[in-house]
Parts: structure tokens; C-alpha cells; sequence
């Protein structure tokens, strides 16, 4: 690990991960699109947006492969990969919530949690440290909430299957949740530290 770290490329921006980042970021307008077509009289395309959702996670699994696999972690793909990972839960949650499949509260309770981190990366910055970096339980808070968005958007309708995706996708959303405070809270914790310290020091 600390090899890989010293031969980190930071300079490169065209690399096959960041462009599959950039992909990603790009494709976001069109899922949030293809969501809310019903609600402007279009057809649905609930098909369409999980087909791009998934693509999109494919991507997210393959930037962070192919960049530790091929030494091309740069200091911009770990901008553009937890940017595209908030873009697509927020797109999400607008979406959602606005078809009333999400309740308010909860895109409220994720909403406050994205705010409160913005905040710790502004006393970051004061302090002149970057913003901290995804760990792995804001990684798994991730992956449980990008499951259970399609899951809700499938729970959209009638029959066996979108029965089970409600259950599912409640279940997957649950967990998420608590792990994306849980994950929030650390970064405070990790926030607090380093600007006692800093205080100390001076």
C-alpha cells in the first residue's frame, strides 16, 4: 500500500478511470430525466434509468480497479469519483421524492447529513487540509443506498416483484441511511481532532 501511494500519478487527467469518472458525471442530467419524464406527461422510462444507474455503478467499480491496477489514482479521479457517487444520490433523491416513492423525511435526514459534511470540509479548508477521504464505511453506506434507490424505483408499481422491492429496498435504504450518519459523524470526530491539534500546536 505505501508503494502504491509514492507512485501515485497526480498530475494525469485524461486516464481511463477519470474518464469513466467524467462519464459517470456527465450521464447524471440524463438519469434525473429519465426519472421525472412521468411527471411531465412523457412516458415512463423506469427501465432506462436503472439501466443507466447500473452502468453507473459498473464504472464506479471499474475507476477505482483500473486506476489502482494500472497506478493511475489521481489526485482529481478522487474528486471526481465521491462526487459522482453524491450527484447520483442526490439526482435520486429529487427524483424520488418528487414521484412521492421516497418519503420527505428521509431525503431530509441524507440532505442534512451532505450539509454537515460540507461544513467540516469548510473548517478543513480554513486549516489548510484537503477534504478527507471516502472510508469504507461511507463506501458501504454508498453501496447500500445505491441499492435501495432502484429497488424503491421498481417498487413502483403492481405484482410479486415490486412488492419484494419494497421490502428490499427499505431494508437496503435503512441500512444506508445509518451508515451514511455513521460514516458523517467519524468525519467530524476526524474533523474535531485535527483542529485541536491544531490549536494546540499554535
Amino acid at each position: 500500500m505505501e508503494v502504491q501511494e509514492t507512485r501515485v500519478q497526480t498530475n494525469r487527467v485524461l486516464t481511463i478511470p477519470n474518464i469513466l469518472s467524467m462519464a459517470r458525471l456527465a450521464a447524471v442530467p440524463l438519469f434525473l430525466w429519465l426519472i421525472l419524464r412521468p411527471e411531465f406527461g412523457g412516458p415512463n422510462s423506469d427501465g432506462w434509468a436503472l439501466l443507466v444507474l447500473a452502468l453507473s455503478g459498473v464504472s464506479d467499480y471499474l475507476d477505482g480497479k483500473l486506476a489502482r491496477r494500472w497506478n493511475q489514482i489521481s489526485s482529481l479521479g478522487r474528486l471526481l469519483d465521491p462526487a459522482a457517487d453524491r450527484l447520483y444520490i442526490l439526482s435520486t433523491l429529487v427524483g424520488l421524492t418528487w414521484r412521492e416513492i421516497l418519503p420527505l423525511w428521509l431525503t431530509l435526514a441524507l440532505l442534512a447529513r451532505e450539509l454537515m459534511l460540507l461544513v467540516m470540509v469548510g473548517i478543513l479548508r480554513r486549516h489548510g487540509y484537503p477534504p478527507p477521504q471516502v472510508n469504507f464505511l461511507g463506501k458501504a453506506a454508498t453501496f447500500n443506498l445505491m441499492y435501495a434507490f432502484p429497488l424503491l424505483l421498481l417498487s413502483d408499481g403492481e405484482g410479486l416483484l415490486a412488492s419484494l422491492a419494497e421490502v428490499f429496498g427499505w431494508a437496503f435504504a435503512g441500512w444506508g441511511t445509518s451508515l451514511y450518519w455513521w460514516a458523517g459523524i467519524l468525519y467530524v470526530v476526524q474533523v474535531r481532532r485535527l483542529v485541536k491539534a491544531d490549536t494546540e500546536a499554535d
